[in-house]
């Protein structure tokens, strides 16, 4: 499981006004392209957004549900891109000084990822999803979503 932490110079409830702005889910998580269409309910756990994944002209249109949703402490999403996979996504968000501590656990869950060593996508993954916080640190501190 790959696993990243970032300390964010705002509040958890600004963390969680992103994520429940799904219109913003490809601003801040790297890989995904654009938004298709977002289910009316969201983020209510079963909802789902649906994105592509990828660069034009190779988009893969596939969807994020949430699995459990508990603002402003956790979100757990399952995150689909085949023909890759799914993967399990928990983002937990805590209180800290100067903030709050945002942690990013990722590890997949089925398709052919499951079968790589933990290894190689581990490291992978933690690259990524360092980018992933950067870009949502941009949006909860600078206000987006409001």
């Amino acid at each position: 499981m790959a696993v990243n932490y970032r300390v964010l110079t705002c509040k958890p409830e600004r963390v969680f006004e992103v994520f429940a702005d799904a219109w913003l889910y490809p601003s801040w998580v790297v890989g995904a392209s654009r938004m298709r269409a977002v289910d009316e309910d969201w983020p209510a756990p079963g909802s789902a957004l649906h994105h592509s994944v990828g660069v034009w002209p190779a988009l893969i249109n596939d969807t994020t549900s949430v699995l459990e949703w508990d603002p402003p402490r956790h979100v757990l999403l399952k995150a689909r891109g085949w023909p890759i996979g799914e993967a399990n996504v928990a983002i937990d968000v805590h209180n800290h000084p100067n903030g709050c501590l945002v942690r990013l656990s990722e590890y997949p869950v089925a398709g052919s990822a499951r079968l790589v060593p933990r290894l190689l996508t581990d490291p992978a993954l933690h690259i990524r999803n360092t980018e992933t916080l950067q870009r949502l640190a941009y949006l909860a501190e600078g206000n987006a979503a409001q």
